[in-house]
């Protein structure tokens, strides 16, 4: 091959690098394009980044970028890790009395069990699914609310959830047969799970990791002081005056007073929600329909909402033996820990009653 100079220098001094041949050019060029493509093509294997979604989603076209809305810098007062500590603590602990009422309901029942089957006649086992399902309804109801937290923002299902369960306290505190108590306290449970399956999202949007970790301590209080709660509170009204229906009526006052302050308190905490909601606000100010958020660029579909909603949990916990051992292990603790309320608290009450009756025979 022909050598042919390219360039020269123009004098002694120039500060020009040596001259290249027309044919190392060409190979140079090459290798830097290959070099660029291969940085381009490491971008494909980038692990996704859990706090910001998935590394499926779809990219932005150039030509939309300008009408992109995102936060305003560091100090956006719509980022809710910019709000203020008070504010962030406030809603944190309304969060937290919300998940602490849905736990004391699932365990209040169970000082009810031997007085529901004395009243309706029905066998201790039938009894027992005023907890047993009540605690089901754990299991379904965040298959529901979880995703439902990622596509609408945090609080709609929260609120929506938190208030179906207060609603489904009334057939409890009114049923006249032991199959409206079963169907009210699953229907209350699924729907008492809102809370359980939305609030660690919410505290992810609020608190960076490090605080993250006092916060969590408020969730994680809510969740195991109301099982201990409930059936404390429940022995002292259900051997009152009041008698066992007021156990459902006591949650429904616990629910609509902590609802009504987490209504108040509590704002949409979800980034990808609020800049949707920002981009909407634009459309509609400036009548410019080019304006939106990155998650809008990411459409809903039932192919998503099957793999990514559904099936991604199950399959997590199938590919990951660290999450099965773990789920597990709590899985058995909460199993521990409802048979208690089950099997121990109606035989301690049912050896109480029998003292208390013994103790008037003999008075009389």
């Amino acid at each position: 091959m022909a050598e042919t100079l390219v360039v020269s220098r123009t004098g002694p001094d120039s500060t020009m690098p040596p001259p290249r041949f027309a044919h190392q050019t060409e190979v140079v060029a090459e290798e830097k394009s290959r070099t660029s493509e291969d940085d381009t093509d490491d971008s494909k294997y980038a692990l996704p980044d859990v706090e910001r979604g998935s590394s499926d989603d779809a990219p932005i076209p150039a030509e939309k970028e300008q009408f992109l809305v995102e936060f305003e810098g560091p100090d956006d007062p719509d980022n809710p890790k910019t709000w203020t500590p008070k504010r962030r603590w406030a809603i944190t602990i309304s969060m937290g009395l919300m998940v602490f009422t849905v736990t004391f309901a699932s365990s209040i029942f169970s000082v009810n069990i031997r007085v529901v089957q004395e009243k309706f006649g029905v066998e201790l086992v039938t009894a027992t699914l005023g907890v047993a399902l009540f605690v089901l309804g754990f299991v379904f109801g965040p298959i529901a609310f979880g995703p439902m937290s990622e596509v609408l923002g945090r609080k709609p299902p929260l609120m929506f959830g938190f208030a179906l369960f207060a609603i489904f306290q009334i057939p409890v505190a009114l049923a006249q047969n032991i199959t409206t108590i079963c169907i009210g306290r699953f229907l209350g449970g699924f729907f008492a799970s809102a809370p359980l399956a939305v609030v660690g999202g919410a505290l992810a949007d609020l608190w960076d990791p490090i605080p993250r970790s006092y916060a969590i301590c408020v969730f994680a209080a809510g969740g195991f002081a109301g099982p201990v709660a409930g059936p404390i509170a429940g022995g002292f009204i259900t051997e009152s005056y009041l008698g066992w229906r007021w156990t459902s009526w006591i949650t429904l006052i616990m629910a609509g007073l902590f609802g009504c302050i987490g209504f108040f308190i509590i704002p949409e905490t979800s980034a990808a929600r609020i800049l949707q909601l920002r981009a909407a606000r634009l459309r509609k100010d400036t009548g410019n329909i080019e304006y939106h958020s990155a998650a809008d660029e990411n459409k809903l579909t039932m192919d998503k909402v099957v793999n990514v909603y559904l099936l991604r949990p199950f399959v997590m916990f199938l590919q990951e033996p660290i999450l099965a051992l773990v789920t597990a292990y709590m899985s058995f603790l909460y199993g521990i820990v409802y048979l208690l309320f089950e099997a121990v608290i109606p035989s301690v009450l049912l050896r109480r009653a029998s003292t208390l009756r013994n103790k008037q025979i003999k008075q009389i």
